[in-house]
């Protein structure tokens, strides 16, 4: 008989409403998967946007859907070729597959070992499990699409976020002149994790008072916000820099702009980098608050309301 589970499922796009916590079957292990219980699953806005089908033209998807892509937990079984974890290994990954069908908001994944790294020993499931989707987004827009270099300046818009608080200390850790722009509360907090300006977006012109700091502008602008944010911002871009969104992708954007688009993409190499920074003392997560399986519905309500400051984390 099939191992059973708990998992968070919508059999339909729509709202938080749609999501119901059901007994399923686990999958069966494939050649090199393995079967990881879930510790903790971090929650982000693009779960959300996932289950209102904003993103099913993009992504293809299968009923019932489990959301969730992030995940730390403990290697429970190994299928045939798998051998990189041993069983009681704990591990993180960010969990995207191909099809969106099974996700993290469960007791149980099964992942092709490919995609998993070692937990950071000095962090919690709760902290590990709010890494990957945020830490990997932002290393691969700040490094892979931008390439940031020790000197350079960064401008990072949205930065009090779950992306943008770790860019500002993957930046830092680079060598690069961080400027941070989030609402007033937040800019003590973008300076412990080491932005050295901090810029507000209400009642002042972003561009403006990037050049007040550093009048020839930046080298690259890393965009978490958009919309009025970025438009004010591109006059402090340098005529050589680079401009790296996750979330606008480009249409309204002047044509002789460097820019690049991401939707980040799982990579274990880049978590075990990751991992690294955590163990250094480099990388920390706030995590503000967690919830039970059953209260995934409301996690999901919370982070939609986009006034979330660190992670919140869903503990199966």
């Amino acid at each position: 008989m099939a191992k059973q589970m708990k998992a968070a499922v919508y059999d339909a796009f729509g709202g938080a409403a749609k999501v119901q916590v059901k007994t399923l079957d686990v999958p069966e292990l494939q050649e090199g998967e393995v079967l990881v219980r879930i510790k903790a699953a971090a929650v982000n806005p693009v779960d959300s946007a996932v289950r209102e089908g904003y993103l099913k033209d993009f992504l293809p998807y299968e009923f019932p859907v489990i959301p969730g892509w992030d995940v730390a937990g403990v290697v429970e079984e190994r299928g045939f070729s798998a051998r990189r974890f041993a069983v009681g290994d704990e591990v993180y990954a960010y969990a995207r597959r191909p099809l969106v069908k099974y996700g993290t908001y469960a007791e149980y994944i099964v992942l092709p070992e490919s995609y998993l790294s070692r937990k950071p020993q000095n962090l919690s499931f709760e902290e590990t499990a709010g890494i990957p989707l945020v830490g990997l987004t932002a290393y691969q827009s700040l490094f892979d699409a931008g390439k940031l270099q020790q000197g350079q300046s960064v401008l990072i818009l949205g930065a009090s976020g779950g992306v943008g608080t770790i860019a500002i200390q993957l930046a830092k850790e680079k060598g690069a002149t961080v400027i941070g722009v989030a609402s007033e509360k937040n800019h003590s907090y973008m300076k412990e994790l080491g932005a050295d300006h901090t810029i507000t977006y209400k009642d002042t012109h972003i561009g403006d008072s990037v050049k007040e700091v550093l009048p020839e502008g930046v080298d690259l602008i890393f965009d978490c916000a958009s919309g009025e944010t970025l438009e004010q911002a591109l006059s402090a871009l340098k005529p050589s820099g680079k401009l790296v969104s996750i979330l606008n992708q480009g249409q309204d954007l002047d044509k002789s702009i460097d820019f690049a688009y991401v939707f980040v993409e799982p990579n274990s190499s880049q978590l075990d980098r990751l991992r690294e920074l955590a163990e250094a003392g480099k990388l920390k997560v706030h995590v503000s608050e967690t919830y039970k399986l059953q209260e995934t519905a409301e996690a999901m309500r919370q982070i939609e309301t986009k006034h979330t400051t660190g992670k919140i984390v869903i503990v199966p």
